[in-house]
């Protein structure tokens, strides 16, 4: 009998710096345990961690794995086509633009997708990662006996952005720097959106 729950979400992860400090995650999970959705992590300048989430069920499920100082329940809306995306939450407005695949991306893109979603090549991968791009990392501990795995299968690079929150403006885009300190690992340093098969295991 499995000693573990497994949980698949499959999507995309947007990662974005602004020039005010604030950086932003945003993901968005077509298939799910919780059926389809997008939530929105937010770490402003002074260190604050912020969850916006749909459904009470989502936000419990996400603040049980990440760490938030707060975490709020708002209507998530995304609008995209294969160059731009448009996304409102609650507070939040944010619209970025997409480039041309990155060698690094045709590089994922090249790995077997059963392959790349399996934990044990995530596993493999996690120190070349960390290597490759500072702050990722593909497999850790997020928590409450669980454990999460990354499985990345494409990768494209943000060119622009403009967001607001709280109805203020947060400056152009910029890296994610500092990274960002939701659980064990950042998103890529360079804004980028990343094609991605999350596995979390839960102890039954």
């Amino acid at each position: 009998m499995a000693r573990h729950e497994r949980l698949v979400f499959d999507g995309w992860i947007a990662g974005l710096g602004t020039a005010s400090g604030t950086r932003l995650v945003i993901g968005r999970w077509p298939r799910s345990p919780f059926g389809g959705f997008t939530d929105v992590m937010i770490e402003d300048a002074a260190g604050h961690r912020r969850l916006l989430a749909p459904r009470p069920e989502i936000a419990d499920f996400v603040a049980a794995t990440y760490t938030f100082d707060a975490v709020e329940i708002a209507h998530v809306g995304v609008t995209r086509t294969r160059s731009e995306w448009a996304l409102t939450a609650g507070p939040l407005n944010v619209a970025f633009e997409i480039g041309r695949r990155t060698p690094l991306g045709y590089l994922l893109r090249a790995v077997p997708p059963p392959l790349a979603r399996r934990p044990a090549w995530i596993s493999a991968i996690d120190r070349p990662a960390r290597r490759l791009l500072p702050g990722v990392r593909t497999v850790g501990s997020a928590g409450n006996g669980r454990r999460e795995y990354y499985g990345a299968q494409d990768l494209r690079p943000i060119t622009a952005a403009v967001a607001w929150l709280d109805g203020t403006g947060l400056g152009p885009l910029a890296p994610i720097d500092p990274p960002v300190r939701f659980g064990f690992g950042s998103v890529p340093p360079a804004p980028a959106l990343v094609r991605v098969t999350t596995t979390v295991t839960i102890p039954r």
